[in-house]
C-alpha cells in the first residue's frame, strides 16, 4: 500500500499514531522505571527482587505513564499559563517546580485508584522529573526520523 500524497507531505498512516502513542507510552514508562531505580523516594510498592517484581511492576508502570500523559496533556498547560509571571521572573526555571508538582499529582492520582507508585518530597519530585525529561528527550532524539 502506497502513502497518499497530500500538498505538503505524506498523510499520515492509519498505524502511524498508533505506534507513535505506543512509543510514547514506553518511553515515558521507562523514564518513569529510571527515575524510581535512581531515587529511593519515587518508587512502586511490591516485590523487591527478581522476575516477580518485573511481573508485578509493568502494568503499574505503564499505567502510571498514562496517567503523567494526562496529567502532562490536560493539566500541566493550565498551570504553565497562570504561571507565566513567575516562569519569566525566574528565566523559565519555574518550569521545573511545574514538572516537579504534575510527578506529585501523578503519584497522587495513581494512589487514588490504587496503583503502588509514591514520590516522597518535593526535591525527590523535581529530581525525578528531570530523569523523566532527560530519558524522554534522549530516547526521541535517537529514534527521530531523519525525514
Amino acid at each position: 500500500m502506497r502513502p497518499r500524497l497530500r500538498q505538503g507531505g505524506l498523510t499520515t498512516l492509519p498505524y502511524a499514531r498508533g505506534v507513535r502513542f505506543v512509543t510514547w507510552l514506553l518511553t515515558t514508562a521507562a523514564g518513569v522505571a529510571v527515575a524510581t531505580w535512581l531515587f529511593d523516594g519515587i518508587y512502586f510498592t511490591g516485590p523487591h527482587a527478581g522476575s516477580v517484581e518485573f511481573k508485578h511492576k509493568i502494568l503499574p508502570l505503564l499505567l502510571v505513564a498514562l496517567i503523567l500523559g494526562f496529567v502532562s496533556s490536560f493539566v500541566r498547560p493550565v498551570v504553565t499559563f497562570f504561571s507565566i509571571p513567575f516562569i519569566v521572573f525566574t528565566l523559565g526555571l519555574f518550569l521545573l517546580v511545574i514538572n516537579a508538582l504534575m510527578l506529585m499529582l501523578t503519584a497522587w492520582i495513581a494512589g487514588g485508584i490504587g496503583i503502588g507508585f509514591h514520590v516522597q518530597g518535593f526535591w525527590t519530585a523535581l529530581g525525578g522529573s528531570i530523569v523523566i525529561t532527560i530519558v524522554n528527550w534522549a530516547t526521541a532524539s535517537i529514534l527521530e526520523d531523519d525525514d
